[in-house]
């Protein structure tokens, strides 16, 4: 079982403990917060366990955060703990490419309240929503952050996110229930594959009240909400430890693994660079 006072402690949370609507929103706003998006353990070929054990050690109880399987994960532990009706579903993430067909690589949660249904993903990086998305096509729905809508597509649905006023689609899914078992399969290829982004390309971002910030490699950005957006490229290693742990409260691992990853991520950007 969950370890639930140590998670609320970690997210600031100190409501009430009752499945409502209230409730639901209140801790989906707290959690990117204070839990970020990382994906440190997969760029250095370290394991991501999906066991309890494992998320509460990585997530609740060091400073770490983790990518969606270990975000919705934890969080859909959570709001069975606390009495919700939640399930976890399958995404195909359409980011910047909505025409294109992709493997379901993505978690989300299917969380059926006061016969309402409200999507629920503390998972999707630097555009996490910060409150659940109430499952009706076509109704603009805002957040502490963006606004979102659910669309119908083909036989599927997408949420999209409304960016510098223009909507983006993040991800496509139908409400097919995925049990443990299947989330560990998508887990192993999102950790494993050769082609998989998240072993290729440092990933960081966290929300705050008033802003979001994010990590692509060695750029760093900050998005204020309403405001400009700035960036700055990270000049070292010590500098990129630094920024995870004071931006994004990221506990660095220590090791050779991780150093030469981080190495390995500012190299790239500086080719990329001089290729342009």
């Amino acid at each position: 079982m969950l370890d639930l006072d140590s998670y609320l402690k970690r997210i600031g949370y100190s409501g009430p403990r009752n499945a409502t609507l209230e409730t639901l929103r209140a801790l989906q706003g707290k959690h990117p917060l204070a839990i970020p998006f990382e994906n440190l353990d997969t760029l250095t070929g370290r394991p991501v366990k999906l066991d309890v054990g494992s998320l509460e050690r990585k997530l609740v109880h060091s400073r770490r955060g983790g990518y969606c399987f270990e975000q919705n994960l934890l969080f859909q532990h959570v709001l069975a703990g606390f009495g919700f009706d939640v399930t976890a579903l399958a995404a195909r993430v359409v980011w910047e490419r909505p025409t294109e067909t992709r493997a379901r690589t993505h978690m989300v949660l299917l969380v059926a309240l006061g016969g309402r249904r409200y999507i629920c993903d503390v998972g999707f990086g630097g555009l996490t929503a910060t409150a659940p998305i109430e499952l009706t096509p076509d109704v603009e729905q805002p957040t502490p952050h963006e606004t979102f809508r659910v669309v119908a597509v083909s036989n599927e649905l997408a949420i999209e996110g409304c960016v510098r006023g223009e909507w983006k689609r993040l991800y496509r899914f139908d409400l097919q229930e995925q049990l443990q078992v299947d989330i560990e399969l998508l887990n192993h290829y999102v950790m494993s594959h050769a082609e998989s982004p998240m072993r290729s390309r440092l990933m960081a971002a966290r929300a705050a009240a008033d802003c979001r910030f994010g990590l692509g490699g060695g750029i760093l950005s900050v998005h204020h909400l309403h405001g400009a957006s700035e960036q700055r490229r990270i000049g070292s290693v010590d500098e990129l430890k630094r920024v995870l742990d004071s931006i994004f409260g990221i506990e660095v691992p220590v090791g050779k693994d991780v150093d030469a990853a981080l190495a390995r991520v500012l190299e790239e950007d500086q080719r990329g660079l001089r290729s342009r």
